[in-house]
């Protein structure tokens, strides 16, 4: 019997409840790492995600066997592409699941945006690992906290013409 496959689609209002409790459980290691529980992926309402998923952004889930194990969110500002919330429930991590939706949504984005830009905290190791390794570039370091400065990195995207 073969292993089921993820399937990376479009996440819609109806998928609000799913993802605000990946989310959840995707930020309580960051949080911990850290020392902060009110980080905002943690104190999002599910009102929020839902109007989220009703608005303009891009958001895409990962949905394994029936069951959503990661989600990723873009929003635009002009022709840039604004990457938030990356998240694969702990049980899944270090399987390509973060990689596949990262390549989905810049996929999904190219023809509207020039470019991906995003931030993580200092101390995500892994989140700076996987964004390098997708050719992300550290653009600014910005300290917001006494225990946080969140690294914000770029990526250029290939025009949709030009694939």
């Amino acid at each position: 019997m073969s292993e089921p496959t993820v399937v990376i689609e479009r996440a819609g209002p109806p998928d609000a409840g799913e993802l605000l409790t990946v989310q959840r459980a995707a930020y309580l290691a960051e949080a911990q790492l850290y020392g902060d529980p009110f980080i905002p992926p943690l104190v999002e309402s599910f009102e929020q995600i839902r109007k989220t998923l009703a608005g303009d952004a891009v958001v895409l889930k990962a949905v394994l066997a029936g069951r959503v194990v990661g989600a990723v969110r873009a929003q635009f500002s002009d022709h840039t592409c604004l990457i938030g919330r990356l998240v694969v429930v702990p049980d899944m991590q270090r399987r390509g699941i973060g990689l596949a939706l990262m390549r989905a949504l810049e996929e999904e984005v190219a023809g509207r945006a020039d470019a991906c830009v995003l931030f993580t905290g200092h101390l995500s190791e892994a989140n700076l690992r996987l964004y390098r390794r997708l050719g992300y570039a550290e653009t600014h370091r910005e300290r917001v906290a006494a225990h946080l400065t969140l690294v914000h990195m770029r990526k250029a995207l290939v025009p949709a013409e030009a694939t």
